[in-house]
């Protein structure tokens, strides 16, 4: 309450204060200009004037005198000095003084090309003129960005001044050009249209000049155009357009234009002076202006200060309070009532929102009663939204966990069927729907794992990583697409093996959804010092930088599950896996222009290899006319195993009969060989391929007893 007004107090006074200092800095700044390149450019002005009529007149009389090589010297010496002056008052220019400064620069590095066609000869009059007439105007659109004065009346005059110096270039022209004319007493039509121009220009110039100056300084200027001189100068203006031919008498010319000029120049210096000692003037005002606004404003300031720190103390005091009690709610306690909340822990709102006490204004104990009311609102709000997860989390465990039954039980059902069914096409339609059930049993262990609890398959030995592989592929819709690459053996302790083929299924799936469906998904492993890495690489489209970050940063950090996010679902339960066993999960860019997914399993979940049981090596990757394997488990589905979905020895029929009772084989007969049909050569095969798995499977039980 107090602050607002003080800053409003001081930047008003920094505004005051800104733009009378900025009056005074930009007087100093136009004075050293004018000490710098002001008197330097002026200067170069006059040389390049002498040594454009010095250059008419080498090209008329086609000599190169001495006098032209000594004021081409004295050029060059005004153009060093020039620059020597833009080093030093480097820090004062500004933005809108480069442009003509590097114009003008280009300009003068001309010169040397203007002054190599004038000693060739390869120049006239008229082009010669018109080169160093190029220079010399844009010397003069620089004067025009330095006239800068704060005072509009005094920049008006400096303005009218510049004009006139405009027309007294505009005069030097013309007498350049006849005094060369002069030599040879021929004018060219294009010299006489020159020089018709130059008067217009001129007569314009003065008149613009003279109607925009003041009465003092007006006066002298009409007294110089009323004279005999100017006069007489004007006259023999007219008679060369007239005639188109050079005035005859030549030295009458000369002495007119040199009384003119003389004349024209003490007009300026005059001018130039009155209009400095107007500028001494307003930068004595400014100066004062500077000093009131600075120290009266400094003074008002000040006073605001004691005044404000006298009567803000207390409020300070008690905003402090207030501010503590607020921090300590929003950084302690309201922390630690949402950990206890997702730690499970019950809490009463009453006890964990207690009133803040603070004393002082009845503005202040308003506050304090606020935020004690908002702190109720948030401390019940977290708890019915922890409630609700609960509730929500349970109800996807309680639906996973009957979906998961009923999924096992049809699972065994269907291996049933698949041993009773003979014929190859039924076959087919089981192996399917049995390896629709195994993906459901993975999306009904995905809502397990979001709900919190462990999922309900495990094992009690060492499970092979290649084995965990082709479990995960097994319980991929489009798994005749992955391809399994070298991968070292390596064993996974049972506990985590169910987990570590649920993260891995997710991501072959999701790498067989992004990507199109003539590629392969390429599966490899290897064993590395601080465990064993699974990458699974596509060949999709890929992610943009941004995505792979953000990704990334869910994989290490999982929030909590939000429901309206359920298209990254396989995402949520591929984190919660990971941070469970704290295995690392790594999305970048695949050189093949996919996405490749890197799975670093922890050294800790690894076991010695030799501790595996025996078993024969299976193909990386099950075939059309074979059922998808899948890993056994409790309340799992078996597969290198015969027995029931516990683990139970199958009954195979007339197995603890008495000898004498069990069917007797009949007589064999004599073998009739005929060629078999490709049905029945491929029920063959098939026969063949489940008695081998059947054998396989009951080895494995032997060895487990």
């Amino acid at each position: 309450m107090l602050l607002l007004p003080l800053l409003s107090l001081s930047a008003l006074w920094g505004f005051v204060l800104n733009l009378t200092v900025g009056d005074g800095q930009a007087l100093l700044r136009a004075d050293a200009l004018y000490q710098s390149i002001g008197v330097t450019s002026t200067e170069l002005g006059v040389q390049l004037q002498a040594e454009r009529a010095r250059s008419l007149v080498a090209i008329t009389s086609r000599k190169l005198t001495q006098d032209l090589g000594a004021q081409r010297t004295r050029t060059d010496e005004a153009v060093d000095d020039y620059r020597k002056a833009l080093v030093q008052a480097d820090d004062d220019i500004g933005g809108e003084l480069r442009a003509p400064i590097d114009i003008l620069d280009t300009e003068l590095r001309r010169l040397d090309s203007v002054r190599t066609a004038i000693d060739s000869g390869n120049s006239t009059r008229l082009s010669g003129l018109n080169e160093y007439n190029r220079i010399l105007d844009t010397l003069f659109r620089l004067y025009d960005q330095l006239v800068a004065v704060p005072d509009l009346p005094i920049f008006q005059q400096a303005s009218a001044m510049q004009t006139m110096g405009n027309a007294r270039e505009i005069v030097a022209r013309e007498h350049a050009l006849i005094s060369a004319v002069l030599m040879d007493r021929k004018m060219t039509e294009a010299e006489v249209a020159a020089f018709t121009e130059y008067v217009a220009t001129r007569k314009f110039l003065h008149s613009r000049g003279v109607s925009a100056l003041d009465a003092a300084l007006r006066v002298p200027y009409q007294k110089a155009f009323d004279g005999d001189t100017f006069a007489e100068f004007a006259q023999a203006e007219a008679r060369i357009i007239a005639s188109g031919a050079p005035p005859a008498d030549a030295a009458r010319w000369g002495a007119t234009l040199d009384d003119l000029s003389v004349q024209l120049d003490r007009l300026g210096v005059s001018s130039s002076k009155v209009i400095a000692e107007r500028s001494a003037s307003v930068a004595t005002t400014i100066t004062v202006r500077i000093a009131v606004a600075g120290g009266v404003g400094l003074l008002a300031v000040v006073s605001s200060i004691i005044i404000s720190v006298r009567f803000g103390r207390r409020l300070s005091a008690e905003l402090g309070r207030l501010r503590s009690a607020a921090l300590e709610l929003a950084e302690v306690r309201l922390p630690q009532l949402v950990e206890r909340l997702r730690r499970g822990e019950e809490v009463d709102v009453r006890a964990e929102a207690p009133s803040i006490k603070v004393s002082g204004s009845a503005e202040i104990r308003d506050v304090a009663h606020a935020f004690a009311s908002v702190q109720r609102t948030a401390v019940a709000a977290a708890v019915g939204q922890a409630a609700l997860r609960r509730g929500v989390g349970q109800v996807f465990l309680n639906l996973a966990r009957r979906k998961q039954g009923l999924l096992h039980r049809q699972l065994a059902l269907l291996d049933g069927m698949q041993r009773r069914t003979e014929d190859p096409d039924s076959l087919d339609d089981l192996f399917r729907l049995d390896h629709l059930t195994t993906r459901m049993r993975r999306h009904a262990e995905g809502l397990i794992i979001l709900s919190g609890a462990p999922p309900g398959r495990a094992w009690r030995k060492p499970v092979a990583v290649l084995d965990v592989v082709r479990a995960a592929i097994a319980e991929v819709e489009d798994y005749v697409r992955v391809s399994v690459q070298s991968m070292p053996a390596a064993a996974l302790d049972g506990a985590a093996a169910a987990d570590l083929t649920h993260l891995v299924a997710e991501l072959i799936e999701n790498a067989t959804i992004y990507s199109p469906p003539n590629t392969t998904v390429q599966v490899r492993g290897d064993a590395v010092s601080n465990g064993y890495v699974i990458e699974v690489e596509d060949r999709g489209l890929g992610l943009t930088p941004e995505e792979y970050a953000r990704f990334n940063d869910l994989l290490v950090n999982p929030p909590e599950f939000d429901l309206a996010d359920s298209d990254r679902l396989g995402l949520f339960v591929v984190a919660r896996l990971a941070q469970r066993h704290e295995a690392k999960v790594l999305l970048r860019a695949s050189p093949f222009g996919g996405t490749t997914a890197i799975i670093l399993v922890p050294r800790t979940l690894l076991v010695d290899k030799d501790s595996l049981p025996p078993t024969d090596e299976e193909p990386a990757l099950p075939h059309r006319r074979r059922k998808p394997l899948a890993i056994v488990g409790g309340g799992g589905r078996e597969s290198r195993q015969d027995g029931t979905h516990a683990g139970l020895p199958r009954r195979v029929r007339q197995t603890n009969l008495a000898p004498q009772l069990k069917a007797q084989p009949e007589d064999p007969q004599p073998e009739q060989k005929t060629e078999r049909s490709p049905d029945e050569v491929r029920d063959l095969f098939s026969a063949f391929q489940r008695g081998t798995q059947r054998a396989r499977a009951e080895e494995t039980m032997e060895g487990d007893t």
